[in-house]
Protein backbone atom coordinates (compact mmCIF):
# COMPACT_ATOMS: atom_id res chain seq x y z
CA UNK A 1 0.00 0.00 0.00
CA UNK A 2 1.30 3.67 -0.63
CA UNK A 3 0.01 6.45 1.07
CA UNK A 4 -0.38 9.58 -0.85
CA UNK A 5 1.90 12.57 -0.15
CA UNK A 6 0.45 14.97 2.84
CA UNK A 7 -2.95 12.56 3.04
CA UNK A 8 -3.53 10.92 6.69
CA UNK A 9 -4.35 7.28 7.26
CA UNK A 10 -5.43 5.80 10.18
CA UNK A 11 -4.79 2.04 11.52
CA UNK A 12 -7.99 1.03 11.22
CA UNK A 13 -7.43 1.62 6.87
CA UNK A 14 -4.82 -0.90 7.22
CA UNK A 15 -5.48 -3.65 9.20
CA UNK A 16 -9.39 -3.58 9.40
CA UNK A 17 -12.02 -2.83 11.50
CA UNK A 18 -12.81 -5.67 12.76
CA UNK A 19 -9.50 -6.58 14.25
CA UNK A 20 -9.45 -7.56 17.92
CA UNK A 21 -6.19 -6.70 18.54
CA UNK A 22 -7.67 -2.69 18.58
CA UNK A 23 -10.41 -3.30 20.68
CA UNK A 24 -8.47 -1.47 23.35
CA UNK A 25 -7.28 0.93 20.81
CA UNK A 26 -6.58 4.26 23.08
CA UNK A 27 -5.45 6.52 20.75
CA UNK A 28 -6.46 6.86 17.36
CA UNK A 29 -3.00 6.03 15.49
CA UNK A 30 -2.84 8.06 12.09
CA UNK A 31 -0.27 8.01 9.33
CA UNK A 32 0.62 10.84 6.88
CA UNK A 33 3.78 11.48 4.21
CA UNK A 34 5.65 13.92 2.92
CA UNK A 35 9.16 14.22 0.81
CA UNK A 36 9.58 10.78 1.29
CA UNK A 37 9.26 10.57 5.13
CA UNK A 38 6.35 8.48 6.44
CA UNK A 39 5.47 10.26 10.01
CA UNK A 40 3.18 8.78 12.88
CA UNK A 41 0.23 10.73 14.63
CA UNK A 42 -1.76 9.80 17.21
CA UNK A 43 -5.12 11.63 15.49
CA UNK A 44 -3.61 14.89 15.44
CA UNK A 45 -1.02 16.87 13.18
CA UNK A 46 1.60 16.29 15.95
CA UNK A 47 4.39 14.10 15.26
CA UNK A 48 4.91 10.67 17.36
CA UNK A 49 7.55 9.39 14.87
CA UNK A 50 9.14 9.27 11.60
CA UNK A 51 10.93 7.05 9.28
CA UNK A 52 12.64 7.75 6.06
CA UNK A 53 11.15 5.38 3.68
CA UNK A 54 14.81 4.43 1.41
CA UNK A 55 16.20 4.00 4.91
CA UNK A 56 13.73 2.44 7.73
CA UNK A 57 16.32 1.35 9.95
CA UNK A 58 17.79 4.80 9.86
CA UNK A 59 16.86 7.18 13.29
CA UNK A 60 15.54 9.90 11.51
CA UNK A 61 14.87 12.05 13.85
CA UNK A 62 17.46 14.06 16.36
CA UNK A 63 15.95 13.67 19.36
CA UNK A 64 15.66 9.61 18.78
CA UNK A 65 19.28 9.67 17.68
CA UNK A 66 19.96 11.34 21.11
CA UNK A 67 18.21 8.19 22.86
CA UNK A 68 20.98 6.33 21.65
CA UNK A 69 23.75 8.02 23.83
CA UNK A 70 23.87 5.18 26.29
CA UNK A 71 26.04 3.83 23.75
CA UNK A 72 28.58 6.18 24.46
CA UNK A 73 28.91 5.07 27.81
CA UNK A 74 28.40 0.96 28.34
CA UNK A 75 30.21 -1.38 26.01
CA UNK A 76 27.79 -3.93 23.78
CA UNK A 77 27.76 -7.10 25.06
CA UNK A 78 26.26 -10.87 24.83
CA UNK A 79 23.45 -10.99 27.42
CA UNK A 80 23.18 -6.93 27.22
CA UNK A 81 19.74 -6.15 27.58
CA UNK A 82 18.00 -2.81 27.07
CA UNK A 83 14.15 -2.04 28.06
CA UNK A 84 11.86 0.94 25.59
CA UNK A 85 9.27 2.36 27.49
CA UNK A 86 7.60 3.37 24.62
CA UNK A 87 7.38 2.10 20.81
CA UNK A 88 6.65 4.94 18.57
CA UNK A 89 7.43 4.21 14.93
CA UNK A 90 9.83 1.09 16.50
CA UNK A 91 12.72 3.63 15.31
CA UNK A 92 15.26 2.69 18.33
CA UNK A 93 13.51 -0.95 18.14
CA UNK A 94 14.85 -1.32 14.51
CA UNK A 95 18.42 0.25 15.33
CA UNK A 96 19.55 -1.83 18.16
CA UNK A 97 18.00 -5.02 16.28
CA UNK A 98 20.23 -4.16 13.08
CA UNK A 99 23.25 -2.76 14.39
CA UNK A 100 23.74 -4.11 18.21
CA UNK A 101 22.85 -7.62 17.82
CA UNK A 102 24.04 -8.56 21.21
CA UNK A 103 21.38 -6.97 22.90
CA UNK A 104 18.57 -8.37 23.65
CA UNK A 105 15.42 -5.13 23.59
CA UNK A 106 12.68 -5.38 25.43
CA UNK A 107 9.36 -3.10 24.52
CA UNK A 108 6.76 -1.83 26.55
CA UNK A 109 3.86 -0.48 25.05
CA UNK A 110 0.12 -0.06 26.07
CA UNK A 111 -1.76 0.46 22.95
CA UNK A 112 -1.89 -2.26 20.54
CA UNK A 113 -2.82 -0.25 17.31
CA UNK A 114 1.17 0.93 17.71
CA UNK A 115 2.10 -2.07 17.82
CA UNK A 116 0.53 -2.95 14.82
CA UNK A 117 1.24 0.31 12.86
CA UNK A 118 5.38 -0.07 14.37
CA UNK A 119 4.98 -3.51 12.34
CA UNK A 120 2.61 -2.80 8.86
CA UNK A 121 3.49 0.78 8.01
CA UNK A 122 6.86 0.65 9.85
CA UNK A 123 9.15 -2.13 8.97
CA UNK A 124 10.18 -2.93 13.06
CA UNK A 125 10.63 -6.62 13.11
CA UNK A 126 8.41 -9.23 14.97
CA UNK A 127 9.72 -10.92 18.05
CA UNK A 128 12.52 -13.11 17.97
CA UNK A 129 15.03 -13.95 20.67
CA UNK A 130 16.98 -10.56 20.60
CA UNK A 131 13.18 -8.73 20.67
CA UNK A 132 10.16 -8.84 23.03
CA UNK A 133 7.05 -6.43 22.81
CA UNK A 134 4.84 -6.39 25.90
CA UNK A 135 1.79 -5.11 25.56
CA UNK A 136 1.50 -3.33 29.84
CA UNK A 137 1.85 -0.13 30.91
CA UNK A 138 5.01 1.38 31.69
CA UNK A 139 4.41 2.50 35.24
CA UNK A 140 3.40 -1.23 35.99
CA UNK A 141 6.76 -2.96 35.05
CA UNK A 142 8.95 -0.81 35.94
CA UNK A 143 7.56 -1.33 39.55
CA UNK A 144 7.27 -5.15 38.96
CA UNK A 145 9.62 -7.21 41.43
CA UNK A 146 10.93 -9.46 38.72
CA UNK A 147 12.14 -6.36 36.37
CA UNK A 148 14.89 -5.75 39.65
CA UNK A 149 18.40 -4.70 37.98
CA UNK A 150 17.85 -6.88 34.86
CA UNK A 151 18.23 -3.50 32.44
CA UNK A 152 21.81 -2.86 31.21
CA UNK A 153 19.80 1.06 29.93
CA UNK A 154 16.17 2.29 29.64
CA UNK A 155 15.21 4.59 27.41
CA UNK A 156 12.02 6.31 27.93
CA UNK A 157 9.62 8.09 25.45
CA UNK A 158 6.23 7.93 26.34
CA UNK A 159 3.65 10.69 25.03
CA UNK A 160 0.25 10.60 24.26
CA UNK A 161 -2.13 12.44 22.02
CA UNK A 162 -1.86 15.79 23.59
CA UNK A 163 2.17 15.48 23.63
CA UNK A 164 2.31 18.15 26.19
CA UNK A 165 4.87 16.54 28.34
CA UNK A 166 6.29 12.74 29.37
CA UNK A 167 3.02 10.26 29.79
CA UNK A 168 4.43 8.95 33.21
CA UNK A 169 6.55 11.44 35.29
CA UNK A 170 6.07 11.31 38.34
CA UNK A 171 8.89 10.40 41.04
CA UNK A 172 7.58 6.99 41.73
CA UNK A 173 7.67 6.30 38.25
CA UNK A 174 11.86 7.19 37.58
CA UNK A 175 12.58 5.43 41.10
CA UNK A 176 11.06 2.30 39.04
CA UNK A 177 13.38 3.22 36.22
CA UNK A 178 16.21 3.44 38.60
CA UNK A 179 15.10 0.04 40.36
CA UNK A 180 15.05 -2.18 37.26
CA UNK A 181 18.80 -0.73 35.91
CA UNK A 182 21.89 -2.81 36.39
CA UNK A 183 24.99 -0.89 37.96
CA UNK A 184 26.13 0.49 35.81
CA UNK A 185 23.13 1.49 33.80
CA UNK A 186 22.44 4.44 32.25
CA UNK A 187 19.04 5.80 31.20
CA UNK A 188 18.01 8.42 28.43
CA UNK A 189 14.39 10.36 28.41
CA UNK A 190 12.60 12.34 26.10
CA UNK A 191 11.31 15.42 27.20
CA UNK A 192 9.53 18.01 25.76
CA UNK A 193 11.68 21.50 26.18
CA UNK A 194 9.00 24.78 26.14
CA UNK A 195 6.21 23.09 28.43
CA UNK A 196 6.26 23.44 32.53
CA UNK A 197 6.52 19.33 32.55
CA UNK A 198 10.28 19.87 31.62
CA UNK A 199 11.16 21.25 35.40
CA UNK A 200 8.81 18.62 36.65
CA UNK A 201 10.30 15.67 34.64
CA UNK A 202 14.25 16.70 35.56
CA UNK A 203 13.35 17.50 39.31
CA UNK A 204 11.93 14.00 39.59
CA UNK A 205 14.63 12.18 36.96
CA UNK A 206 17.44 13.99 39.36
CA UNK A 207 15.72 12.98 43.21
CA UNK A 208 15.67 9.32 41.49
CA UNK A 209 19.19 9.26 40.14
CA UNK A 210 20.87 11.16 42.95
CA UNK A 211 21.62 14.12 40.58
CA UNK A 212 23.85 12.30 38.04
CA UNK A 213 21.91 13.71 35.20
CA UNK A 214 23.27 15.02 31.85
CA UNK A 215 21.22 16.90 29.52
CA UNK A 216 21.99 17.46 25.55
CA UNK A 217 21.06 20.78 24.06
CA UNK A 218 17.43 21.17 22.85
CA UNK A 219 16.77 19.92 19.41
CA UNK A 220 15.56 21.71 16.58
CA UNK A 221 12.02 19.56 17.80
CA UNK A 222 12.12 21.36 21.32
CA UNK A 223 12.99 18.44 22.58
CA UNK A 224 15.90 17.53 25.47
CA UNK A 225 16.99 14.05 25.85
CA UNK A 226 18.04 13.38 29.37
CA UNK A 227 20.88 10.85 30.60
CA UNK A 228 21.14 9.43 33.98
CA UNK A 229 23.37 7.22 35.77
CA UNK A 230 23.45 4.56 38.20
CA UNK A 231 26.28 2.77 39.19
CA UNK A 232 29.74 3.84 40.36
CA UNK A 233 31.05 7.51 39.40
CA UNK A 234 31.96 7.67 35.51
CA UNK A 235 35.10 10.27 34.88
CA UNK A 236 36.59 10.13 31.66
CA UNK A 237 38.33 12.79 29.25
CA UNK A 238 36.52 13.73 26.84
CA UNK A 239 38.50 13.00 24.29
CA UNK A 240 38.24 9.69 25.16
CA UNK A 241 34.87 9.86 25.23
CA UNK A 242 35.30 11.70 21.91
CA UNK A 243 36.92 8.55 20.69
CA UNK A 244 33.96 6.12 21.46
CA UNK A 245 31.54 8.45 19.63
CA UNK A 246 33.73 8.13 16.38
CA UNK A 247 33.78 4.44 16.54
CA UNK A 248 29.88 4.92 17.06
CA UNK A 249 29.71 7.04 13.95
CA UNK A 250 32.04 4.71 12.26
CA UNK A 251 30.07 1.73 12.92
CA UNK A 252 26.48 2.68 12.86
CA UNK A 253 26.15 6.10 10.66
CA UNK A 254 24.63 7.79 14.03
CA UNK A 255 26.09 11.75 14.10
CA UNK A 256 27.61 11.37 17.19
CA UNK A 257 29.97 13.74 16.17
CA UNK A 258 27.93 16.39 17.40
CA UNK A 259 27.51 15.10 20.77
CA UNK A 260 30.23 15.35 23.29
CA UNK A 261 30.91 18.96 22.45
CA UNK A 262 27.15 19.73 23.45
CA UNK A 263 27.07 17.37 26.29
CA UNK A 264 29.83 19.28 27.80
CA UNK A 265 28.74 23.15 27.31
CA UNK A 266 25.24 22.10 28.14
CA UNK A 267 26.10 21.17 31.48
CA UNK A 268 27.38 22.30 34.20
CA UNK A 269 31.09 21.80 36.16
CA UNK A 270 31.43 19.47 32.68
CA UNK A 271 33.51 21.99 30.21
CA UNK A 272 36.83 20.00 31.22
CA UNK A 273 35.71 16.19 31.79
CA UNK A 274 33.13 14.20 32.76
CA UNK A 275 32.48 13.96 35.86
CA UNK A 276 29.17 12.20 36.54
Amino acid sequence: MVLAPGYVYSVMHIVGQNDSSLMMLMEPVTFSESGGVRYLHFGSELIQGAMRIRDPDEIYLEYNQQMMAWLLFLETKPGMKIAQLGLGTGALTKFQHRYCPAVKTTVIELNPAVIVAARSMFFTPNDDRRLETLQIDAKTFVNASKNKKQFDAVQVDLYDAICDGPAASSLDFYKGCYDILKEPGVMTVNLFSRHKSLDINLQNICEAFGNRVLLFPESHDCNIVAIAFKGPKLEAEWKDVSKRAKLILEKTGLPTNKWVSGISRENARQENKLSI
